[in-house]
């Protein structure tokens, strides 16, 4: 099993983006069961809110659903539950790593764009919420993108547990 947890701000456009394509991609990949996928925020700012409603419909539009899912903040013990901890950009990969208990725990954390396969990709997802519509399919492409290439990488983490 691998646990991947995305985080940004709120918890309530990107990250929930990241954890809805990311889901609908492991499950076209048939690692339902091997990989458990959630989000969270650094701030509790949205806690129990669903997904911003552009972003639900901007993911829906190309057939990944945001149901079922509500912000929550970043726990201390998320640093034991997940394999990575997915930051947006590159502010939340400083909050998380003030965040976390140990050397261990920070290493766990990685900038989205890690796993980035289009050339040039911008180092930070930019937060979508105060922008336009557009925004927020910016933020899909790059997650689209981005997703491809973490799905290789836990692929490769579960081939190296098997064997």
């Amino acid at each position: 099993m691998v646990a991947v947890l995305f985080v940004c701000t709120g918890n309530i456009c990107r990250s929930p983006t990241a954890e809805g394509l990311f889901r609908h991609k492991a499950r076209a990949a048939g690692l339902d069961g091997q990989v458990s996928i959630e989000s969270a925020g650094t701030t509790a700012y949205h806690e129990g809110e669903p997904p911003d409603p552009r972003a639900a419909e901007a993911a829906r539009r190309r057939g990944y659903s945001l149901d079922g899912q509500t912000a929550r903040p970043v726990r201390r013990g998320d640093f034991d539950r997940f394999d990575l901890l997915v930051a947006m950009d590159r502010g939340h990969v400083n909050r998380l790593r003030s965040l976390a208990p140990d050397d261990t725990a920070r290493a766990r954390v990685v900038l989205m764009s890690t796993f980035a396969r289009r050339p040039n990709t911008p180092r930070d997802v930019p937060d979508p919420y105060y922008g336009g519509g557009d925004g927020f399919e910016q933020v899909l492409d790059m997650l689209e993108d981005a997703t491809e290439g973490l799905l290789d990488h836990v692929r490769a983490r579960l081939d190296a547990a098997s064997s």
